[in-house]
């Protein structure tokens, strides 16, 4: 039996950012623990020509509701990059995961080949919808949390593989 693009998509992107979220609970308490601002955090990068962490958590939320327009022709909900706190980030996941809530298996039905084409700066291509999803998109969506996760280690968070995975399990 094939693997439905909705299992493909929607339980992957909720999974990864639940794990930000975890990930900036973690900030959160690390920041208070260790008397370092709240801002130093949410600014910090790995490198100058980098997103920051309010950036990566800011494009894994693009990355990933942009998608799922992108494979069921719907419009999506549009947040300014504006955050510059841990609740706000949060806020944005919430809103994503919100938006994921309301995404049906049938929507997505035949989105496989559905024809997607990206015209950006630097990227311009089409795909069919599962060409999409398995060599742009997740590696993608996945980028910016190995990145979030890299830049929280760089500042000394305690986050480790197990943390990168998520829960499994009750």
């Amino acid at each position: 039996m094939a693997v439905s693009m909705y299992r493909l998509s929607i339980p992957v992107f909720q999974r990864g950012l639940q794990v930000l979220t975890s990930y900036l609970d973690k900030a959160e308490a690390h920041a208070q623990a260790t008397g370092v601002p709240p801002e130093v955090l949410v600014h910090a990068r790995i490198a100058t020509d980098m997103l920051p962490l309010a950036g990566q958590i800011q494009r894994a939320s693009d990355t990933s509701k942009n998608a799922i327009g992108r494979l069921i022709g719907v419009d999506v909900p549009r947040f300014p990059d504006c955050e510059t706190t841990f609740g706000e980030l949060k806020n944005r996941i919430a809103k994503t995961q919100a938006f994921f809530d309301t995404i049906t298996p049938e929507q997505l039905d035949g989105s496989h080949l559905r024809e997607v084409s990206l015209d950006f700066s630097t990227i311009k291509a089409t795909f069919t919808g599962d060409e999409y999803l398995m060599t742009f998109v997740l590696p993608n969506f996945y980028f910016h949390i190995a990145t979030a996760h890299a830049i929280l280690r760089q500042h000394g968070l305690d986050v480790g593989k197990l943390d990168y995975l998520g829960p499994y399990g009750e």
